[in-house]
């Protein structure tokens, strides 16, 4: 597997601490994962798909699906499909926004809730008590970690990425803490400004993508589930180049077409041919970053026990079985079924597994 798309560390232990302070034995849950403190404390970053799963399992065991969020009370189980399937039928990304905000109302548990508020040519999508509650949400945002906000935020914005099927480029990200120690990484996980010490959490983006349509389907929200959250977690390399801005704009979502060159270019404000220039002065090219992508994506896709071979083609946009087996042998030397029999998917598999 490509371990290239990582969390921080400090994602995992704030993770481990909340699972701490739930009274889970936080050893034997890393242990169903064929991991261990020293993996923790011994690493800077830790794989994204990992990290995915030990998310999975920490939601299924506290039985809230908002776990480590932003929400200010418990997201049932299955309240996040419930939501999905409300909101991918919406004719707009506007009107999914909406629907989103209008679910969180009527959804036992949480106190706060999404909500869009355009503002001529941005819109900007933040916090808001739920009217039912009495909420302060000042208050509960105050006590709130520095690595709970951002989850909160990035997470929001990758599932807004996913509903249109492309990278929504922000414009800034506002958030109440404090200024971090990692800052980089906020500048490379959200690719836009960065505010701190702010009036309230926000992400702030162009109007324009309110008008896009939701791309997504109750056939591919199937497979999202499946492998939720990873497709939130991260959407690009832990660094500043044009390959990690590129990787970025393709997103982790393949069961898409994917932009083209010329698209690529508009998004990152300059022409094709600087585009390959600079990519070539890095050493790579548009093509290589695109293959590179889908050959991680679906050995991840491979490594997720729990989708069938079937589900992995429709995941990465393969209409037909056939066309993704040829695609995978060239990719990766093997055919799906050769490489679920092989050594190196039965060691990923059993250090997955729980």
């Amino acid at each position: 597997m490509n371990l290239k798309a990582s969390v921080p560390m400090s994602s995992v232990r704030y993770l481990l601490k909340a699972v701490d302070n739930q009274g889970i034995n936080c050893d034997e849950l890393l242990e169903s994962l064929g991991l261990s403190r020293a993996d923790i404390e011994q690493n800077n970053y830790f794989p994204a798909y990992q990290y995915g799963m030990l998310y999975q399992k920490i939601m299924w065991l506290v039985q809230d699906e908002s776990f480590g969020m932003l929400s200010g009370g418990k997201m049932p189980n299955g309240a996040f499909r419930m939501m999905c399937l409300s909101i991918i039928h919406a004719r707009s990304l506007a009107h999914a926004m909406y629907r989103c905000s209008d679910f969180y109302d009527i959804c036992r548990g949480p106190t706060i809730k999404p909500i869009l508020i355009k503002k001529g040519r941005f819109a900007m999508v933040t916090f808001a008590p739920i009217e039912s509650t009495e909420t302060d949400i000042t208050s509960l945002v105050l006590g709130e970690s520095q690595e709970q906000l951002r989850i909160t935020l990035s997470m929001w914005h990758h599932f807004f990425c996913w509903l249109i099927g492309r990278r929504l480029n922000l414009k800034a990200a506002y958030f109440t803490c404090e200024r971090p120690n990692d800052l980089e990484y906020y500048k490379t996980l959200f690719q836009s400004e960065i505010k701190f010490n702010q009036h309230a959490n926000a992400l702030v983006f162009p109007s324009s993508y309110l008008d896009m349509p939701i791309v997504q389907t109750e056939d591919s929200l199937r497979g999202f589930l499946k492998t939720a959250p990873y497709q939130l977690l991260v959407m690009v390399d832990n660094d500043n180049s044009l390959k990690s801005q590129v990787t970025a704009i393709l997103g982790k979502d393949f069961s898409r077409e994917m932009p083209s060159a010329e698209e690529v270019a508009r998004g990152l404000n300059m022409s094709v041919s600087t585009l390959r220039r600079r990519l070539n002065e890095e050493q790579t090219s548009y093509q290589h970053i695109k293959d590179e992508c889908r050959k991680e994506a679906a050995i991840t896709y491979m490594n997720a026990t729990q989708l069938s071979i079937n589900d992995v083609a429709a995941l990465m946009g393969f209409d037909e079985p056939s066309a993704f087996f040829r695609s995978f042998k060239k990719w990766t030397g093997m055919t799906p079924g050769e490489y679920r029999k092989s050594e190196e998917f039965t060691k990923m598999a059993k250090s997955l597994h729980y």
